[in-house]
């Protein structure tokens, strides 16, 4: 049932961002504005998605392992893979204390989960098996592509508020298909639609963790591994958090890297720890009714 919901929610979110994409092309230069930015914003985004896992990986230090050097984390990926029905994802180790891990790849056959050395002093065997899951759920929903399409609307909207505030100051007025010009319009468009496009991103990786929180709790056979994991992880981070962090990547990580409350968890990338344990924990109050 929750899945269902946080599917239709992040259908829902990607649906707005777009109508908010064609709104401020029609407020900054018309469909033909906004067409020319999302085409850029594309140009822009499908290298990051086509070689993310590179990039993200090569950003922190990844280093591929084999079974001989982390036997423990073979077996468990091994058996998620085929309880999942899912292609074998490369394995990688992070040389830093703070306790994270992030699954990263175009699609399931081109897929690498990576995990800190933090994670592996600080979870057993189950916790850790719950995390893993949850990176492996992540896999299988494509959230890569997902994250990918939604940072290009997002990057279309922002493109298309810069070429109207540099078009303003130069003395150039945003106008509608129709040649009537709105000033004001135009104004409010520059300083709110970035911002509405960022909150919306936002929600929508809330809405996938979410989602990759049941699915691996699903996954890996118990609920309460993966609810172990993150009251474990929330304390691990906070006194460890991951040294240069980029912001862009936070959305990968099983906990977020960043630290930040109030109105800044508008803009976390992670929903709070509460609710997500709180979900996970109703997952086995839900099954035992069952």
């Amino acid at each position: 049932m929750g899945g269902a919901v946080n599917m239709f929610k992040t259908t829902f979110l990607m649906t707005l961002m777009t109508v908010l994409l064609v709104f401020a092309g029609s407020a900054f230069g018309g469909s033909g504005g906004a067409m020319v930015a999302f085409v850029i914003s594309i140009a822009m985004n499908v290298g990051s998605y086509w070689f993310s896992d590179k990039i993200v990986l090569r950003m922190y230090g990844a280093r591929a392992v084999d079974a001989a050097e982390a036997p423990m984390l073979h077996e468990i990926v091994t058996h998620l893979a085929r309880r999942g029905n899912m292609p074998m994802p490369k394995i990688y180790i992070m040389d830093n204390a703070s306790p994270n891990a992030f699954a990263t790849g175009r699609n399931p056959s081109n897929a690498a989960v990576a995990v800190t050395a933090g994670i592996l002093r600080l979870l057993n065997r189950e916790e850790l098996t719950g995390v893993l899951a949850h990176e492996m759920a992540h896999i299988r929903h494509r959230d890569i592509l997902i994250s990918t399409v939604a940072a290009t609307i997002a990057g279309a909207i922002s493109m298309l508020a810069n070429i109207a505030q540099w078009g303003m100051l130069f003395g150039r007025s945003s106008h509608n298909d129709r040649g009537g010009s709105h000033p004001i319009v135009a104004l409010a468009m520059i300083i709110l639609a970035p911002v509405a496009a960022t909150l919306i991103h936002m929600a929508i990786s809330r809405s996938r963790e979410f989602q990759a929180d049941a699915g691996g709790a699903r996954l890996c056979g118990n609920p309460l591994w993966l609810a172990a994991a993150l009251r474990k992880l929330e304390g691990g981070v906070r006194r460890a958090p991951m040294m240069d962090a980029n912001p862009a990547t936070a959305h990968l990580f099983i906990v977020s890297p960043l630290t930040g409350g109030g109105m800044m968890a508008l803009f976390s990338t992670h929903p709070p720890m509460a609710q997500r344990i709180a979900l996970l924990e109703g997952m086995v109050t839900v099954s035992a009714r069952g």
